[in-house]
């Protein structure tokens, strides 16, 4: 395994199977469009199906196009319910960020919805299917996170769209741990890893405003990355022999960019009880049990 792995380093990927969620913009799109390249099937799983297949369409190799919104927990369980087969990797990509506040269409929340909430659900209602291995996009802002579960969704706190972000990509972070530690509990050879891709150009940043958009200016003139490059810590992740439970970052200046790393994960992440204790919460409001994994032994 090289120091500098790049896309160009991807196996063959001929008769894998992957789903990556908000594939249509992005670092989605550039996973996705990676992955195809390689040989694998790829499934867009996306919001506006109108823009994946225009974004399919400049891909090579085989893919799909399918409606998920992760803000709508009855689209997230329609997507489950349509799938059959093997999937051998599922890429918890879409997010939104620093949003006004707002609620999905089940009342949570919109980042916390949409960031942690639809992939938990997502996951556990494909679990049964997955063969290999779970990868979720967080964030390194995932340390400032400051979870409240008495009132994950913000129902009595003033609202903060930069601390709700944080909390939703901690959730992420937490989720996944979590959810390794029940997949070594099963028995199983399927693999939980989470990644932070970097500071990337992409549509995410549209909702900052005031400080955090002069910030985010001041500061993506110096480092900020393509989603091509910010690609690389999911790729990485998502085909790389590599224990689970990994944390892969860019292993360039602040981890903003670079070539990816794996990383130790924050204290705050490492909490286990925090992260048995969201996965109960995460359980009850989304109504979704959590199944037996596909490679369960």
């Amino acid at each position: 395994m090289t120091d500098k792995w790049t896309a160009a380093d991807l196996p063959d990927l001929s008769g894998r199977s992957v789903v990556v969620t908000g594939a249509s913009s992005g670092i989605g799109a550039a996973t996705a469009r990676e992955l195809a390249r390689a040989g694998a099937k790829v499934v867009l799983a996306v919001r506006d199906v109108a823009k994946g297949h225009r974004v399919a369409a400049t891909m090579s190799g085989e893919t799909e196009v399918r409606e998920l919104k992760l803000d709508d927990l009855a689209s997230v369980r329609a997507f489950g319910a349509a799938w059959s087969g093997d999937l051998d990797i599922l890429i918890n990509n879409a997010g939104i960020m620093m949003v006004p506040e707002g609620r999905t269409a089940d009342g949570f929340e919109r980042q916390i919805g949409t960031n942690h909430l639809g992939h938990f659900a997502l996951t556990n209602l494909l679990l049964p299917h997955i063969t290999d291995r779970v990868v979720t996009v967080s964030s390194h802002l995932h340390a400032g996170g400051r979870l409240d579960l008495d009132d994950l969704n913000w129902r009595t706190r003033p609202y903060s769209s930069s601390q709700a972000y944080s909390d939703s990509k901690l959730a992420n972070m937490l989720f996944t741990l979590e959810l390794q530690r029940r997949l070594n509990a099963a028995g199983s050879s399927v693999r939980a890893l989470v990644v932070h891709p970097g500071m990337t150009s992409t549509n995410l940043f549209g909702h900052a405003t005031g400080v955090q958009a002069t910030l985010i200016g001041l500061v993506g003139r110096l480092v900020m990355q393509d989603a091509e490059h910010g690609a690389r810590s999911t790729l990485f992740a998502a085909t790389q022999d590599i224990p689970g439970g990994s944390f892969v970052w860019p292993g360039g200046f602040a981890h903003m960019r670079g070539y990816p790393k794996i990383a130790t994960e924050s204290r705050v992440a490492q909490d286990a009880c925090v992260a048995r204790n969201l996965w109960d919460l995460s359980a009850r409001l989304t109504f979704i049990d959590s199944p037996a994994p596909a490679a369960a032994s």
